[in-house]
């Protein structure tokens, strides 16, 4: 699928024995299954709230919670010093060893309750202490090779894909890891609950650790002597999009992780939520991210990772403001608390989704990936840490905070609600800055989603990537271009290039409908002026339609085409495009051209134009054409000189059915553009009913010459000079052939009403 503004990749390097792109993709579900399985392990160990409230159950202090979660990624720190040695004995093998190890450590905190019983709680805050700290070091081990593993084992072109269906499987694992997790706080009370749910996160960890042995890649990088001094870490530092990402990523750690780990306890001492509940609380979030993944993951693909970030990032920004302003022990106070949790879930895939894609592709040069890697894991354990302490310190020093300040109810949590509402504004701020060559901006983001019909595009991509034969592709094709929206581009842009003609015929119908977009515009340039003469002449007519600026140019070298179909078909267009600067150009050509198809075509575009200074010539045109209908055509172009070429239209409408009545009706018409009391008008008066009679008895001949009569007796200086010269010639046709070119009669009776001053 063809993207929008994705991403430039990066300069990439071939590492040894990196397995080809076939290979990678076989690899991803066991990739996938390994990640789904370790959201298991996340949930009941180190990472969920069950941890915390685990934690809590064992009487911490909030300051001694924010301590020990601050351990699991201050040890990223090691990152920076272990990644050279982690390259040499290879990506997989140092990750799948760490992956055991932090799992087998991970199963000493089932005996976290008999060293309470037996040794009391300081003892316990020792021992919790010692195992989240070997299991923060042996992960983060694991950390500084995955990181760089998964850039190699990922392919560029579907890192948003991959991430959605990642998320998704996921989010379903983790569906059913909450729901069980809550049914068993529910029904186990205190302390054995929360063992059972460890023992079970332990042996997702273990399958985790299995699936991940058969990803490819990671294989052992060369050691060279030369590359012991060459360290990529002043390079990561001097690179200005890298330090942004890095400044923006730790502000929104800041801003986000303490209040991540603290909610639970805020659910249940201010909200008033179970333990139970506020497990299956992370439903809401779940939910929210699979509800959106593909979606976020399809757009970051398509129209690049900043604007998809940024959103995320955005939409993550009022997550504080609604847990602030939620009610408290009520009972509808789950309900709420769970709309905001699928809020969030929405935000937070947007980020995600986003970041990682830039991250991965854009922002770290795939030949320098293990010390950017390296540096990165070290950044976001520090500050991943410095924002556990800071939000346990807060947390413990605000616990006399009460109180009301106007609709707000103060509490001892204002303080990280504050945190988490201010930094990501400074994040977006800095993120905004990073300089990518993507052309979608988050204005232009939007609009495409809203421009048009948007849930019509959508269910309309679908059935095009499943259309099996030519007709259903026609169909689809059509209402792509009927959607109006710019999320249709890419399938229009492929229909282009279908080998089946009617198909690339119709696309270029469907994008005349469609609003300007520059790669439409440029690709039915390519086919005006290309060498398929059929699609061709439809592009220059659909340029005209669209009416892109960017087209004039195009179309003006269209008028030098050696096929005359396009000539006419590029004046025409030039003409609904309505640039008045090429109005004597095409006077110019129109007085030398002998071809009939290329006269008519002139005089519509001039018409269209409102050239003035064409009026003689198209009344020279007018009088010399037999065929009715280009009469018809010529005549409309003059009464767009004058103004109100809907009436004329109507007129035309009504001669057909009707001409003596309607005929007569615009006659009778003109009198309220007479000024009463005066000799003239009375004199004028007369002969308009006298016209009127005449033309309603149906006597068509006699009428129209007697029309031309009564044109001459009103008074020139009611009408400009264009106005004057159509009727003049008018009244010249009308007595000298009467009836036999009625389109005289409108046009006289058009000028009349619409140029009347």
């Amino acid at each position: 699928m063809a993207s929008a503004a994705t991403d430039t990749p990066p300069a990439a390097e071939a590492t040894p024995n990196e397995p080809t792109t076939i290979e990678k993709l076989r690899g991803l579900r066991w990739s996938i299954g390994s990640n789904a399985a370790n959201t298991v392990f996340v949930q009941y160990t180190f990472f969920g709230s069950v941890f915390v409230l685990f934690l809590n159950e064992l009487g911490l202090g909030k300051g001694q919670i924010g301590f020990l979660l601050s351990l699991l990624p201050f040890t990223g720190l090691i990152s920076i010093f272990i990644a050279p040695a982690v390259a040499r004995f290879g990506y997989k093998r140092t990750y799948v060893t760490a992956w055991a190890g932090r799992t087998a450590i991970a199963t000493f905190m089932l005996l976290t309750p008999w060293v309470a019983n037996t040794y009391g709680l300081d003892v316990t805050l020792i021992f919790i202490s010692v195992t989240v700290a070997a299991f923060s070091l042996v992960r983060s081990i694991g950390m500084t090779a995955n990181m760089p593993w998964v850039q190699e084992y990922v392919p560029v072109t579907m890192r948003g894909k991959y991430t959605a269906t990642n998320n998704t499987f996921a989010s379903v694992v983790g569906f059913g890891a909450v729901t069980f997790g809550g049914f068993v706080l529910s029904r186990i009370a205190g302390l054995p609950g929360f063992v059972i749910l460890i023992s079970v996160g332990v042996l997702g960890g273990f399958v985790s650790t299995w699936l991940a042995s058969f990803i490819p890649g990671g294989a052992p990088v060369p050691s060279r002597p030369e590359q012991k001094r060459q360290r990529e870490l002043g390079t990561a530092l001097r690179d200005s999009n890298y330090m942004r990402y890095l400044i923006g990523v730790a502000l929104l750690t800041l801003a986000t992780v303490p209040l991540g780990s603290f909610l639970p306890l805020f659910m249940r001492e201010e909200v008033g939520l179970s333990s139970g509940n506020i497990v299956l609380l992370q439903i809401g979030t779940l939910a929210g991210g699979l509800a959106t993944s593909f979606l976020w993951g399809w757009a970051a693909d398509r129209y690049g990772s900043r604007p998809v970030m940024l959103w995320g990032l955005l939409l993550r920004m009022s997550l504080p403001v609604l847990w602030m302003l939620m009610p408290r022990n009520s009972p509808v106070s789950l309900y709420i608390a769970l709309s905001i949790a699928l809020f969030q879930g929405l935000a937070d895939m947007g980020w995600g989704i986003g970041s990682a894609r830039m991250l991965y592709v854009s922002i770290v040069p795939n030949d320098k990936r293990s010390d950017y890697m390296a540096l990165y894991t070290a950044w976001t354990g520090i500050a991943g840490g410095i924002s556990q302490l800071v939000g346990g310190q807060l947390l413990q020093l605000s616990q006399g905070v009460s109180g009301q300040f106007f609709f707000l109810t103060l509490n001892p949590y204002i303080p990280l609600f504050a945190l988490a509402l201010v930094l990501p504004l400074v994040s977006l701020l800095i993120m905004r800055a990073i300089r990518l060559t993507e052309s979608v901006g988050m204005g232009e983001f939007v609009g495409i989603f809203l421009r048009g019909n948007p849930f019509l595009a959508m269910s309309s991509l679908v059935r095009y990537h499943l259309a099996k034969d030519e007709q259903s592709t026609l169909q689809v094709t059509e209402r792509l271009g009927q959607t109006r929206s710019l999320l249709a581009v890419d399938e229009l842009l492929e229909a282009l290039q279908d080998p089946r003609f009617n198909v690339r015929f119709e696309a270029v119908i469907a994008i005349s409908r469609m609003p300007a977009d520059p790669r439409l515009t440029t690709a039915l340039v390519e086919i005006l002026h290309g060498s398929e003469l059929a699609l061709a002449v439809v592009a220059a007519w659909a340029l005209g339609r669209v009416g892109d600026p960017a087209a004039y140019e195009p179309l003006l070298l269209g008028l030098d085409s050696d096929f005359r179909s396009i000539q006419a078909h590029s004046v025409r267009a030039l003409g609904a495009m309505g640039k008045p600067e090429v109005a004597a150009k095409l006077v110019e050509r129109l007085r030398v051209e002998e071809n009939r198809g290329l006269q008519m075509a002139y005089a519509s575009a001039l018409g269209q134009l409102g050239a003035a200074e064409a009026t003689a010539d198209l009344l020279t045109l007018l009088r010399g054409t037999d065929n009715p209908g280009a009469r018809l055509e010529v005549a409309l172009s003059l009464a767009r000189l004058v103004g109100s070429e809907h009436n004329f239209v109507q007129l035309t409408r009504n001669v057909r059915s009707d001409p003596g009545t309607t005929l007569a009706q615009a006659v009778q018409a003109l009198k309220k553009r007479l000024d009463r009391g005066s000799a003239d008008a009375d004199v004028l008066r007369s002969l308009l009913d006298q016209e009127t009679a005449v033309l309603g008895q149906g006597e068509m001949e006699s009428g129209s010459r007697s029309l031309g009569q009564l044109i001459r007796q009103i008074p020139v200086e009611h009408f400009d000079a264009t106005a004057q010269a159509i009727l003049a010639e008018c009244a010249d046709r009308l007595e000298e052939s009467g009836a036999a070119h009625i389109e005289y009669a409108i046009l006289a009776l058009h000028t009349l009403d619409a140029g009347w001053k």
